[in-house]
């Protein structure tokens, strides 16, 4: 099975998605709040932890069910996902958020 026909599937690209959004969701912040920590965490903070949480089942499951039965396409699947991850991460940790 090739890496593009496992994209497919919900459980693969949802978290990459997810992590997506989490990111378009900082840089709404950034553009109109800036770098300054805020007083209170707001709206988006609650929305981007509830974006990163929510990808760690849909993960899971896709480990689960699709590293045996096709563990060359998903492993690449898996990197990406931890990538995607990572950069919706960096920004919060880098900003001292």
């Amino acid at each position: 099975m090739r890496i593009l026909q496992v994209l497919k599937h919900p459980s693969a690209f949802l978290p990459i998605a997810m992590s997506l959004a989490g990111l378009a969701l900082i840089g709404i912040v950034l553009l109109r709040h800036g770098t300054a920590p805020q007083a209170d965490e707001g709206t988006a903070a609650h929305l981007w932890q509830l974006l990163m949480a929510g990808q760690v089942p849909i993960i899971a499951f896709f480990a689960i069910k699709w590293l045996p039965q096709a563990p060359r396409a998903a492993v690449p699947v898996l990197g990406l996902q931890l990538v995607a991850g990572v950069a919706a991460a960096a920004p919060v940790f880098l900003l001292h958020w």
